[in-house]
Parts: structure tokens; sequence; C-alpha cells
């Protein structure tokens, strides 16, 4: 990432160091986000909940306030300090990830995990515009690449770190010590990063120097542009599945597996690191080979993704021993993973600097009411609805029928490579 320029000077930058510290806060947002997901096994045990309650609570209870918020956030980083409203968001989901461990009941975890939405609500897009303002265009797909590995890594970390304190403590240590470790990184954002020139290195139009528009008039532009309605409904069609299998598949390694809680830490936890890592940079790297003279591969490459990583899910779900298992769900959760560096590029690319915040923000709207409350929730559900039918097995004929999502998500990624290169800005 040399060469990294904060859009005053094309020189030495701070861009690789802003880089780390965003990534380690976005990898605090990960486990926070998605530790709940192993400590579902003991919460459900404690407090007695069915699999509909803890969709509710991993996924609605969430993603609520989380993408509702977003809008207005982005909006006001647009034009605000995006390092203070970052460094403000992370604080305060780190504290109320350390108020899930005193929940007593279904109603006060809901309301807590409602308080991680509100405060991861202004972590994403305002980092990803600051990103975009340090690395010119040819390289903004590696970079914003880069800082997605927070997703596989902070995942990652929060199976590992929740099964490893829920087995030797309890799941309500697990959201303490994870939310309190977060609260360091919020001020390494306020005291690293400093805020770089907007649109630094996309002046070519003059619209670096522009003001950001009022709201109305960047929905507008959003609403006119057909592209980013593809590749937001792409987006959130693969999240739903996404989400939903980074949180329930805890649950199925323990019930169709026989897997322990620690033991689904490390197995699940290493699908996610070294088969997310793998995915979210390749896609990455492909996106900087291909999209600068085409566009369209921006959306080509998840499309292709997502078609090969179905096949990889559904035959890991039925795998016979579990290190075939954990081939099979690595290679599906590297292909699940390749969209995050193409995609969020070419939403950079389809608006003016000054729109940045404000257009992944409508973006990440999208993609994550309907990834976190619809996904999460939908498998829950099905797998309550599959019990009679399938036993112990309901939640693994819940996860193979949802994998439809993947080849919806690829189709809608092919009709969005059609469009890319007529909505292209700049």
């Amino acid at each position: 990432m040399a060469g990294a320029g904060n859009g005053t000077a094309r020189g030495a930058s701070p861009g690789g160091r802003v880089l780390l510290v965003l990534l380690l806060a976005y990898i605090f947002n990960f486990i926070d986000r998605q530790i709940i997901g192993i400590l579902a096994v003991p919460i459900k045990a404690e407090l007695g909940l069915t699999d509909t309650q803890l969709g509710l609570m991993g996924g609605i209870a969430f993603a609520l306030f989380y993408s509702g918020l977003a809008i207005p956030i982005a909006w006001l980083a647009d034009r605000k300090s995006r390092v203070n409203i970052i460094a403000i968001s992370v604080a305060t989901w780190s504290a109320f990830t350390a108020l899930c461990g005193v929940a007593q009941n279904f109603w006060q975890l809901f309301l807590a995990r409602m308080g991680v939405g509100i405060g991861e609500a202004g972590g994403v897009a305002p980092s990803y515009g600051l990103i975009s303002d340090f690395y010119p265009r040819e390289r903004r797909a590696r970079a914003l690449a880069f800082f997605s590995l927070g997703i596989p890594i902070g995942s990652a970390l929060g199976v590992f770190f929740g099964g490893w304190i829920a087995s030797h403590l309890d799941w309500r240590s697990a959201f303490l010590i994870v939310g309190l470790a977060g609260l360091p990184a919020a001020l390494l954002v306020k005291l690293l990063v400093p805020e770089p020139v907007r649109g630094g290195f996309d002046s070519a139009d003059g619209s670096a120097s522009e003001p950001a528009p009022p709201f109305l008039e960047v929905a507008a532009r959003l609403a006119s542009t057909p592209s980013f309605w593809l590749l937001s409904f792409g987006a959130a069609s693969g999240s739903i599945l996404g989400y939903g299998l980074i949180f329930w598949l805890p649950s199925f390694f323990g019930r169709s597996f026989g897997l322990a809680l620690a033991d689904v830490g490390w197995f699940y936890g290493g699908i996610v690191l070294i088969g997310g890592v793998a995915g979210t940079w390749l896609g990455g790297w492909l996106g900087d080979r291909t999209g600068p003279g085409d566009p369209g591969s921006y959306a080509r490459i998840p499309a292709f993704c997502f078609l090969a990583a179905a096949p990889c899910f559904a035959a890991g779900l039925f795998a016979p021993n579990l290190w075939l298992g954990w081939a099979l769900f690595a290679t599906g959760q590297m292909l699940a993973l390749a969209w995050l560096g193409p995609v969020i590029a070419a939403v950079q690319h389809i608006v003016p600097p000054n729109m940045r915040a404000t257009a992944s923000a409508s973006f990440l709207f999208i993609n994550n009411l309907i990834g976190i409350g619809f996904g999460i929730f939908f498998l829950g559900f099905m797998s309550d609805r599959m019990t009679a039918a399938y036993g112990e097995d309901s939640l693994k004929y819940s996860i193979l029928f949802g994998l439809a999502f993947y080849l919806l998500s690829a189709a809608i990624y092919f009709m969005a490579s059609r469009r890319l290169a007529r909505d292209w800005h700049g």
C-alpha cells in the first residue's frame, strides 16, 4: 500500500498507518457483532430461548438501529469530522457489548444488542470515505479489501475468544471482556488518524472541492443510478446467507457434528479466518487488476464467486467427516467474501467524492437491514418450522434451502455488470 496519499501531497503519507488503525477498529466491530453467534448456545440454554428468539436478538435487534441510523450519521460525516464520528462510534458499540454481559432476560439482551447496532452505525461508511481519500482509484479495491479483512478476522476472533471464554468462565464474561477491550481502539482512532482532504485523488471534475450536497440531492442521484440498486440488492441477497451462516453455523456444528463449544471456536474460527482472509484479499486483488479498464468486472467477480460458493457449502453440510467439512466450508467462505473489495470500490466510483459517505451508508442500509435483519431471523425461523420433519437436522436443511440466496445474488450481480460502465463517475 505504499504510495497512498492524503490528497494534499502525493509522496509520503500516513495512509498505511490510517489503514491499520481503521482495520483494528473494524476487527472490534465484527468481534462485538459476531460473538453472539457462538454465545447463542449457552445463552439459549440459560435463558430458555427458541431459535426464532435467537434470530430476533441476533438479527433484527442489531439491524434495526444499525441500518436506520447509518444514513443520517453518514450525512453528517460528509460535512463534519469523520475521525471524531468513528471514534465515538467505537466507544459506543464497545460499551454496549459489555452491557450485554449483565442482561438477565431476553428483552434486556435485545435492548443491549440494539445499543451495539447504534454504535456500529457510525463506523463503516465514514471509514470507506476516509480510505478513498487516502488511496488513488486504481488501488482502492485493495485498500478497501484490506480494511474489509476486519470482517473475517473480527468474526474469527469473536468465535475463538467467545467460545474459549464461555467454556472457561461464562457467556457473560465473554461479553464484558471483549466489550471493554474495544475501548482503547476508539482512542487510537482519535489520536492516530488525520482528517484528509475530501476527494484529493478525484479532482478532475472539481467535485472534490465542492461542499456536500443536501441529502435529497444525493438520494435523487442514487435513485437514478441503476447500478447502485443492483449492487445493493446483490450484496443484500448474499448477506442473507453471509450473516445467517456466521450466526448459525456454530450451532450447526454443535448439533450435527457433535462438537463441544470450545471445539466449535477453533474449528469454525479457522474456517472464518483462513477462508475469509483469502477471499477478501483475492476479491480486492482481482478488482484492481480488472476493474480500471472494465468497470463491469467489479460485479462479475462476486457473481462467479457466489455461483461457486453455494455448492461448496451444500457439500460441506453433508460432509462425512470433520476435515472434509472444514475444507469445503473454508472454500465456500473464501468465495462468499470475495465480493467485498470490488463491490465497495464500485459504490465509491458511481458517485462524486462529496457524496461517498452518504452513498456508502445507503448501500449498507439496504445490505444490512435485509442481510442481518432478515437472514439471521430467517434461518432460525425455518429451523424451528422444520424441526417436526428433520429433528436435530432442521438447522442443516434450513441452511441448505437458504443457499438459493447466493444464486439470486449472482444473478443480480450479472445484471449490475452490464450497467456499471454507464453509471461510472469520472
